[in-house]
């Protein structure tokens, strides 16, 4: 909610690109969630499950863009349903970034997972430092970087939008 309000604010158009693919019920609901929160907001969705430089095609890049989320769109990226690439991190990083650079106004949301277990398997491991890698890549590309936990919001680069 705190990203929409601030792509809101950065002015329009306004898109959301879902980055989502549904594999069950329980994704479906929370599809219909997020685009029951984002009724009446005035987003268009732009649906970029892969190939995340699309959403400037789709878009008008002096537009504002939410990008939800950082973490489907590798995880989409890395295990296709028909295998698994691993070493498409530092292309969906610089993709991430060649998208901030091109678009006027983008907000990225990125999920915090680094702190679940002791010790993962190879396939989650190399796709927890792909995320890593993607997440500090956007922290060097973008402007501000906000970290939002039950509702507290930490400034850790830039300046609080208004």
């Amino acid at each position: 909610m705190y990203a929409q309000r601030l792509a809101k604010a950065m002015g329009n158009p306004l898109y959301y690109i879902a980055t989502m693919i549904p594999h069950d019920e329980e994704d479906r609901a929370r599809i219909r969630r997020h685009l029951a929160d984002r009724e009446g907001w005035g987003f268009e969705t732009l649906e970029c499950p892969v190939n995340i430089l699309r959403a400037l095609e789709l878009g008008d890049p002096r537009g504002s863009f939410l990008m939800d989320s950082v973490t489907a769109l590798l995880s989409n990226e890395m295990f296709p349903a028909d295998g698994y690439v691993p070493d498409c991190g530092e292309r969906v990083a610089e993709e991430l970034c060649e998208l901030a650079r091109r678009a006027e106004n983008i907000v990225f949301v990125s999920d915090f997972i680094y702190s679940d277990a002791a010790i993962y398997d190879d396939y989650t491991q190399n796709y927890r430092k792909a995320l890593a890698m993607a997440d500090r890549a956007l922290v060097h590309a973008c402007d501000t970087v906000i970290e939002v936990c039950s509702g507290t919001i930490t400034l850790h680069k830039g300046v609080l939008p208004e």
